[in-house]
């Protein structure tokens, strides 16, 4: 039996309970055994560990392990077009396994994967190869003829990039509802744990607008059918306002991004119980990109000078509406292990620090069904936990406070 006690931390254990480690957290310990919490509360008894089995956490914080909703592994924050075409194909799965370790450390200790990975990086980390968090993969993203996942150019050619074609990745691009239904049944053959799809154009593909709406709601009605079959979830890339309607409409459980809500798409989310995963820190990423001297196409520039503000606004209207607000960061666009940043961004918006880390934690996990084993420093939950210096629940600058991560009860750092 392997145990560890961290003893004497300001725990937040994020649940909302108004009380005890809810709430905005109390003076407590946690104890781990074989993995799993074992018990939570002041002064749980240390008979039986060694001392190296006690950590002193007086002055420090303890909060259960991050939860990044929107990440992509095969990606690191380059936009040029020559990086990928310069790339020979197996390497990328090399570089994948050192961005997911990146991850990891700053306390990330489980992903939904948005498009990229396929079974095989989602195993090796399952079965020990690689480190990193443990992920639920959407293996590719389903796009409609021109829309935000094809990467068709005007020269007729398609530029290589996230979502090109292998054994593990079926071609992404469906049209019409008996399309539809058999590639989404393709993409759960390939191990798809979520299904992700375009329900709107995008800043970084090359030939369509955030402003416009994809697919049409037969065709969205057939993925959400095939998906509920295989008892899975479906998220959505929705940017248009009229995209993201639809994608509430016709039961897709989350929106990714959300820059043109209006009023009745935030009532349609209430209603609904629709998850909102902001990303706020993408259309940054682009613009510290083109900071940083990657050559970002001049079509992406253009339009996440136009869409940055607008998503700020409407992400702030969804705060202060009350719209579940699950954390993702669109890691990839950014590069990989600066995913603490998109927690100082939401609280910009107006979340509380402790809206904020439920955000990331529990209500992540809720969203990706993950509930009752992820998300939260309660017994039978993974021991999952990040240690922070400094005994306060402050969000501003985690990444400068990390101490100690754990995943499965193991020390990571």
């Amino acid at each position: 039996m392997t145990s560890l006690l961290l003893q004497g931390g300001l725990v937040f254990d994020g649940t909302d309970t108004g009380s005890g480690t809810g709430g905005d957290g109390a003076v407590a310990d946690v104890a781990f055994v074989n993995g799993k919490v074992s018990a939570v509360g002041a002064g749980l008894p240390t008979e039986g560990l060694d001392p190296d089995q006690i950590i002193d956490c007086s002055g420090k914080t303890v909060i259960p392990g991050l939860i990044d909703c929107h990440v992509h592994f095969m990606v690191d924050g380059n936009f040029s077009p020559s990086a990928h075409g310069q790339t020979p194909f197996s390497y990328n799965f090399y570089e994948a396994a050192e961005r997911m370790r990146r991850t990891l450390e700053v306390g990330v200790t489980t992903v939904r994967e948005a498009g990229g990975s396929d079974l095989g990086v989602k195993v090796a980390q399952e079965r020990g190869l690689i480190s990193g968090p443990r992920m639920q993969i959407a293996i590719t993203i389903l796009s409609q003829t021109g829309g935000h996942g094809d990467s068709w150019e005007v020269c007729g050619a398609h530029m290589p990039g996230l979502l090109d074609c292998h054994p593990g990745r079926p071609s992404n691009i469906v049209d019409g509802p008996e399309e539809m239904r058999k590639k989404v049944r393709e993409v759960i053959r390939s191990g798809a744990d979520v299904i992700k799809v375009c329900t709107s154009g995008g800043v970084l593909s090359p030939r369509d607008d955030p402003r416009h709406a994809h697919f049409r709601d037969d065709e969205l009605e057939v993925l959400v059918a095939e998906a509920s079959a295989a008892h899975l979830f479906v998220m959505a890339h929705a940017q248009a306002n009229e995209g993201i309607k639809s994608a509430i409409r016709t039961g897709i459980r989350s929106i990714e991004h959300g820059i043109y809500l209006d009023d009745e798409a935030i009532q349609m989310m209430l209603d609904a119980g629709t998850y909102l995963v902001p990303t706020l820190m993408a259309p940054q990423g682009v613009l510290d990109a083109v900071d940083r001297g990657i050559d970002v196409p001049a079509y992406a520039v253009e339009k996440t000078k136009k869409v940055i503000e607008v998503h700020r606004k409407s992400i702030a209207m969804a705060i202060e509406a009350g719209v579940k607000i699950a954390m993702g960061t669109d890691s990839g666009v950014t590069p990989h292990g600066q995913n603490l940043r998109e927690l100082a961004f939401m609280s910009g918006l107006g979340m509380s620090d402790a809206a904020v880390l439920r955000a990331s934690t529990s209500v992540a996990a809720e969203l990706m069904g993950m509930g009752d084993e992820l998300g939260s420093l309660q017994p039978g939950r993974r021991a999952d936990a990040v240690v922070l210096d400094g005994a306060s629940l402050d969000v501003s600058d985690l990444g400068a406070r990390l101490h100690q991560v754990y995943q499965d009860g193991k020390p990571v750092l």
